[in-house]
């Protein structure tokens, strides 16, 4: 019988050694891996038996504390507490959520104004006798979008805030009725007075080392919030409070926000008018911490002459009045303001007499280094006004008179009390959600008639009889 012909697809001799080869190599690289994973083994054992040694010379060894999950080396098996394989949560004690202090430990004394975001009234805690104020926040019952932005930003930046210069948040409190949003109270720490109070009362005008010490504290508050990447964005001197021991504290935070670097686009309506920067009167929706720099030389101006600065009655006035104390904006001056969405169709005057500052004439009586500082705080450009660090090495605040001590400021009738007193009517600070103003065309070309003829700076005469 013939045999049976070999297929040919069949594996011949070459081929079963190669295949011998093949299995040859794979038992090499599984013999070579096992090894390195021995090694490594004997590696990691006298790694954890070096500090046993250790422990073992001094005493017991300590209790290696599990600070990672791992992975049980047995199978997986299921029981109460799910498959063994899993990791497991570690938990840690830590703090837990309570409810707010109810406004009823404050027995309500007095009210003390109202404000853009809110009433403040002084009242004393019922337990320790402590005066405080209270605000309450001011939410609409109508609006279903819960607590607005700006009260959860003021309570964020307070409880974030650790500064002399800036008022202290101590609690948050809730009326008793949980169910009504609008019984939000935030408890500050009390002060006597206002600075925008004391100017319209005081009969003579703050002292030059008064006016130092004032700007001093102020610039240190802002240093210290803007170094923690804060804008108040609300500076005037009726947010500006004062004890009866001298110290200054920034407060109403209503407006304030976190921002980074590069700043993001910013809403334009802040600021009250009256101390409100030319870059945000011309649309800017990219700005920085010069807008508070720029309330700052307006609160100084506001500190020597013991009235607002610049009183415009509305957008295009405020700019006017602008222009009239600063100068015109140039090309030199303020690069790409023209860029600007307001300033892009407003008709300017030119010439010497319009571009120059008239701070000098304005404040006759201030020294040089005065003069220099106030004009760097209001410069057109925010680009050139100081920092609160550069602005506190300022050389106005190392000549004579020197910045008075805190301790040896006067004092003066509180506010707070219930007196009664003459009120100025003031313009407050952009309602949230508020039509921003859009100027068109604006013609601003008579504003320096006759300033040519104008006295340029200070001094006397005297008159022969």
């Amino acid at each position: 019988m013939a045999t049976k012909a070999k297929s040919r697809w069949a594996d011949d001799e070459a081929d079963a050694a190669l295949e011998a080869q093949r299995k040859k190599e794979k038992a090499e690289r599984k013999r070579l891996k096992a090894g390195k994973a021995r090694k490594l083994e004997a590696e990691r054992q006298a790694r954890d038996a070096a500090p046993r040694e250790a422990d073992s010379a001094d005493g017991p060894p300590a209790k290696r504390r599990r600070v990672s999950p791992e992975r049980e080396a047995t199978q997986p098996t299921t029981g109460s507490d799910g498959p063994s394989g899993v990791p497991k949560l570690l938990r840690f004690e830590g703090g837990t959520f309570g409810r707010c202090r109810s406004v009823e430990n404050y027995d309500k004394l007095n009210d003390i104004e109202e404000g853009a975001y809110g009433w403040v009234s002084r009242a004393k805690e019922i337990v320790t006798g402590k005066v405080v104020a209270l605000k309450r926040l001011k939410i609409d019952p109508k609006d279903r979008g819960g607590l607005p932005i700006t009260g959860l930003r003021e309570i964020q930046i307070l409880k974030d805030c650790d500064h002399r210069n800036v008022v202290k948040l101590q609690e948050v409190v809730v009326g008793d009725d949980t169910s009504r949003i609008e019984n939000i109270f935030l408890v500050l720490e009390f002060l006597e007075h206002d600075l925008k109070s004391i100017l319209e009362d005081m009969p003579e005008p703050f002292l030059t080392s008064e006016v130092k010490t004032l700007l001093q504290q102020l610039a240190s508050g802002i240093a210290y919030l803007h170094d923690n990447w804060i804008l108040h964005r609300d500076l005037k001197t009726s947010n500006l409070l004062l004890n009866n021991r001298g110290q200054l504290k920034i407060a109403d935070f209503g407006m304030a926000r976190y921002v980074g670097d590069p700043p993001p686009n910013l809403t334009q309506l802040v600021v009250t008018l009256w101390y409100r920067a030319p870059e945000l009167l011309l649309g800017a929706t990219r700005y920085g911490r010069a807008i508070d720099m720029w309330s700052v030389g307006c609160i100084f101006g506001e500190l020597l002459t013991r009235e607002p600065l610049l009183q415009g009655r509305n957008e295009v006035d405020e700019l006017t009045k602008i222009f009239e104390l600063c100068g015109v904006p140039t090309e030199e001056t303020w690069p790409s303001f023209r860029r600007l969405p307001n300033a892009r169709s407003l008709r300017l005057p030119t010439g010497k007499a319009a571009t120059g500052s008239a701070i000098r004439a304005r404040f006759p009586l201030l020294t040089s280094a005065g003069v220099a500082l106030l004009n760097s705080l209001l410069a057109l450009d925010p680009e050139r006004r100081p920092t609160a660090r550069e602005m506190l090495a300022h050389e106005y605040f190392r000549q004579d008179p020197k910045p008075k001590q805190e301790a040896m400021f006067p004092t003066f009738p509180s506010k707070a009390g219930q007196e009664r007193r003459r009120r100025r009517e003031t313009p407050n600070a952009p309602a949230r959600g508020q039509q921003a103003a859009d100027f068109g065309a604006v013609d601003f070309t008579g504003i320096f008639s006759g300033r040519e003829r104008e006295e340029r700076g200070g001094g006397f005469s005297l008159r022969m009889v």
